[in-house]
């Protein structure tokens, strides 16, 4: 078994009390202060989480972004330069190898953020589809990613002198002690927020230079544990429970990130049969009418306790005070009340389109 890999700005979280757990193969922050606290902090003011973890990949050559158009299900045609795309690496048979952030620097240059657990493979996947001068590089380790999130983030990165203000998924090169940064307007909490890409050894300095520029503004470090709970409340799947190699786009309602109108994508002949057809379950999200904290893995049941799905991501929300979940079943049901068999003891949940709260995203 390997050693987990810490991040360079491991030291940091040290300082500040973090407690840590693993998390894609990396030692990651798992809460400071606690979760409810973060939580709530990004909800109202703004918190800093260090995702160093996240992948990094660099796609370039002659027609770079044209290839990945074969390859991912976004249409990358959709934007240019200077913006984003959530897109999905599939598998032939429409399953989903990982979910990730596409950042189109140019025709010729395509930067990656996948999950950190699955950077490798989709480096592997896309080298070997690649035609000759076009390369794919795994920069996992070169860089940082901070993100700060909140309804007072742009008040943060203006005191540390950084743009603010660019349209959502759009994103700007930017300069901070004589380093190159790219600043990003995205996120996973469903607030207004931005996400910072930044070579590895400038990580502590601009963690430390974002914490004193957001100190009047209630910038509260945040580990892994909110950013759960954040977006959760927000619906946004997390790989390997609510999409994973079985788990299709189609099932998890992510058809709007898909470009069904391109030609070929990688798993696009699956997927297009299964959308004519239409998924036998459906990603849902359930809001408990009563006490019950629901995780992944219960069973879900109807009225007469028949099993007819299983809870993929389930928690707490500290907004809503109240247990959420995100849970694959029968496409048939699509509304009113199901049972979670919360260790042994069955209990109502409503069926409830997502994002439980409201977003700030924009």
């Amino acid at each position: 078994m390997s050693t987990p890999i810490e991040s360079p700005l491991h030291e940091c979280h040290v300082e500040a009390g973090a407690k840590f757990a693993e998390f894609g193969g990396w030692t990651m922050p798992l809460e400071y202060a606690g979760v409810v606290a973060e939580h709530t902090a990004v909800r109202t003011a703004a918190g800093i989480f260090d995702v160093s973890h996240l992948g990094k990949a660099l796609v370039a050559g002659p027609g770079a972004k044209d290839f990945l158009n074969t390859q991912l299900a976004g249409d990358l045609d959709r934007i240019g330069p200077g913006q984003a795309q959530y897109t999905l690496l599939c598998t032939p048979d429409g399953g989903v190898v990982d979910d990730l952030i596409a950042y189109l620097r140019s025709d010729d240059e395509v930067f990656l953020i996948p999950n950190a657990a699955n950077t490798a493979e989709v480096v592997r996947i896309l080298a070997a589809a690649a035609p000759e001068g076009i390369t794919v590089t795994d920069q996992h380790r070169d860089f940082v990613v901070l993100a700060v999130q909140g309804p007072r983030a742009d008040e943060v990165l203006s005191a540390a002198g950084l743009p603010t203000g660019h349209d959502y998924m759009s994103w700007v090169a930017a300069d901070f002690d004589g380093e190159p940064i790219t600043v990003c307007r995205t996120g996973y909490t469903g607030e207004r927020g931005y996400e910072l890409v930044a070579p590895s050894a400038t990580g502590p300095a601009l963690w430390r230079a974002l914490l004193a520029a957001g100190d009047g503004a209630g910038l509260t470090p945040a580990g892994l544990g909110a950013r759960d709970t954040l977006r959760t409340e927000m619906g946004y799947p997390l790989h390997g429970q609510d999409i994973s190699p079985t788990i299709s786009p189609v099932q998890a309602r992510l058809g709007w990130a898909v470009g069904w109108k391109k030609p070929e994508f990688a798993g696009h002949q699956a997927l297009r049969a299964e959308k004519e057809a239409g998924p036998r379950r459906t990603l849902r999200g359930l809001q408990a009418t009563g006490r019950g904290i629901p995780r992944p893995g219960m069973a879900v049941r109807d009225a007469d306790g028949a099993e007819i799905g299983v809870v993929t991501s389930g928690t707490f929300s500290p907004t809503l005070r109240t247990g959420i979940a995100l849970a694959l079943i029968d496409t048939a049901v699509a509304e009113g009340i199901v049972g979670v068999d919360i260790r042994g003891r069955v209990t109502d949940f409503a069926i409830h389109k997502p994002p439980f709260v409201q977003p700030s995203v924009r």
